[in-house]
């Protein structure tokens, strides 16, 4: 078993280690005077750089959060290393040989088994070479085709390290064994899987292949794009969740793009590993892609580091998503993400809606350059995309539409550019500037908003407004206690045009009472809903608090829900008297009788409902 490494060797790493570069790969430092370095802390969330780093004394510490050390704990801490790792890890990037002693304290002629990590790193690393080797090979053909079909060049195929998974079952497991790495490793490492025969088989078998890189460079996982028609498996696939690869903080072409989104406070969001290599090789090479999931708060943290996104270094966050439904739905999370940074969002939409690799095809390098420089901002783009939903022609539809944009003004998180939107709005909409910034501040301090002065008739009562967004609140915050209550109440008894499209997705996303809360309810409620506005509301009404000092138990959920239903029943009531009276029940006594029934069985419920209020009251 082997030894600790030498002291003398450990003292050498720290000497001849800079911890401004082992910092630097993971964190944009800029100068802080007197030698010194600051930027944005790792290890905690902030908006005003407190991690501060000194080069002459090879040690850095955060001011907020306390953490502090050198380049070896530096990476204990950020990668969850042990300390051999972190040593092992440093000296191999400075050319340093390790020694190990014996439990004796006698030194050992082996170098000793690496960590688990350098192990799994080795073996991609050795993977990512074989596939890139594999890619010359004539039955790689398809996927030489795929690249050069969507434009790139065999150098381009080189540099991004793209190769091809051959059409066997064993072919990179056999490799591997033989360079010594065990079955346990390459399971581990997600490069292998168990077949039904208890045999190890490689997990991907005729594709084309993309190294997957960490910010430091070293290849943690594959993405593999299908080629033969008769895959049954998914279009793209990527490396499971192992210890080195953890999707929600994967962004390819990070390694690259780090240093251009350093040096010019912009990144570009694209969709797909093509899409990097078509910006990077068009000219814009701070393009990143997410890899086989939804752009999230741990992709934030990576890329605000890099950033500098402080109040101070603010830069740019470009996102470019179709300008379709799904595209839509996209830029409208987003927009909900972007309160965490302090850079301006903005998205572009190239014409036709074709992702960045389709347009240099189309157009060449230019064209995309001039879809990043052709960016929108983030909001204007949610708040168009949301009025064409809307008919602005009717009083209705205009009301509807100040409703469903006013939420989207006041969550402009640079209050300075807010009166400008509210001027651009009424514009869009038509209507007096003040009515729309009335409407604007009632949504920021989360009041229910003034009556519409063309539409007193029709607007929505503040007790009615303020139960709909109690009800949404509990199915969303406390799905198991309010379904039974919540799911047998439609969408139609919600008179706010915006809560009705909320509970539509609720329903859509399969209804609060099959679901056990947390995040992904709330994601897959998101997703179900159409409405850009809507989904932004589902993210508010998730974190606002009950209308309760209390935990809310089934008697206020059924209250809430009553007063939900009430006004609905009460028209419904109100509307068959009228009809009734219409009715004469001696020629048409069957529809007479028919709707005297009806009432009956509503007036009857009418009375439950008030006594279920009242008695909540």
């Amino acid at each position: 078993m082997a030894g600790r490494i030498r002291s003398e060797d450990v003292a050498l790493v720290r000497d001849r280690v800079s911890v401004a570069d082992v910092i630097g790969e993971h964190v944009t430092l800029k100068s802080a005077g007197g030698g010194n370095l600051k930027g944005l802390c790792p290890f905690h969330d902030e908006r005003t750089p407190s991690f501060n780093v000194t080069p002459s004394r090879g040690f850095w510490h955060c001011f907020g959060c306390g953490a502090g050390g050198d380049a070896i704990s530096f990476l204990t801490q950020l990668e969850h290393l042990s300390f051999g790792e972190a040593v092992e890890r440093l000296a191999a990037k400075a050319g340093i040989t390790l020694h190990y002693e014996t439990s004796e304290g006698r030194p050992s002629s082996s170098r000793g088994k690496p960590g688990q990590r350098q192990r799994l790193l080795a073996a991609h690393a050795e993977a990512a070479q074989f596939y890139a080797e594999q890619l010359s090979t004539p039955g790689a053909q398809l996927a030489r085709q795929f690249l050069t079909g969507r434009g790139f060049d065999q150098n381009a195929a080189q540099a991004y390290g793209c190769g091809y998974a051959p059409d066997s079952w064993d072919a990179l497991t056999k490799h591997l064994r033989t360079k010594g790495f065990t079955n346990e490793e390459l399971t581990l490492g997600g490069l292998a899987k168990p077949a039904r025969s208890g045999s190890l088989i490689d997990r991907f078998r005729n594709r084309l292949i993309w190294p997957i890189h960490d910010i430091t460079g070293d290849v943690i996982g594959f993405g593999a794009r299908r080629l033969a028609e008769d895959d049954n498996g998914p279009k793209y696939l990527n490396t499971p969740e192992t210890p080195l690869y953890k999707k929600s903080q994967v962004l390819y072409g990070i390694n690259s793009a780090k240093r251009e989104i350093a040096k010019r406070g912009q990144v570009v969001i694209v969709e797909g590993y093509t899409d990097v290599m078509a910006c990077h090789l068009a000219g814009v090479p701070t393009a990143v892609a997410t890899c086989g999931t939804a752009f999230g708060s741990d992709h934030i943290t990576v890329l605000r580091r890099l950033l500098m996104d402080t109040d101070t270094f603010g830069g740019e966050i470009i996102f470019t998503f179709d300008g379709d439904e799904a595209g839509q739905r996209a830029a409208l999370k987003a927009f909900a993400d972007e309160q965490r940074f302090v850079a301006q969002t903005f998205i572009a939409v190239s014409p036709g809606g074709m992702d960045p690799c389709d347009l240099r095809m189309h157009s060449g390098d230019a064209a995309v350059r001039d879809l990043v420089a052709g960016r929108e901002r983030l909001v204007e783009f949610a708040l168009r995309s949301t009025i064409g939903n809307y008919d602005l022609d009717s009083v209705e539809g205009r009301v509807a539409a100040l409703r469903a944009t006013a939420p989207l003004i006041a969550q402009i998180k640079d209050r300075s550019l807010r009166p400008g939107y509210v001027q651009w709005l009424a514009g869009r909409l038509g209507e007096d500037v003040d009515t729309v910034r009335k409407w604007a501040n009632a949504a920021s301090k989360r009041e229910a908003p003034p009556t519409h002065p063309a539409a007193r008739a029709t607007a929505v009562s503040s007790p009615q407004r303020m139960a709909e967004r109690e009800a949404l609140k509990l199915a969303l915050q406390y799905p198991q206690l309010a379904g039974p209550y919540f799911d047998q109440v439609d969408a139609e008894y919600f008179d706010d045009p915006l809560h009705s499209v909320v509970r539509a997705g609720i329903g859509t996303a399969g209804g609060a009472g099959t679901s056990p809360g947390g995040a992904n309810w709330i994601a897959s409620i998101t997703d179900a809903c159409p409405d850009l506005a809507a989904a932004a509301l589902v993210a508010e009404l998730a974190v606002e608090p009950l209308r309760l000092d209390t935990e809310p138990d089934a008697f206020y959920v059924n209250t809430t829900m009553a007063t939900v239903q009430r006004p609905k029943v009460e028209r419904q009531v109100t509307g068959i008297k009228s009809r009734l009276q219409r009715v004469n029940p001696q020629t048409d006594q069957d529809e007479y009788m028919r709707l005297f029934s009806e009432l009956v069985t509503l007036e009857q419920r009418l009375r439950g409902l008030r006594e279920q209020v009242s008695r909540g009251v």
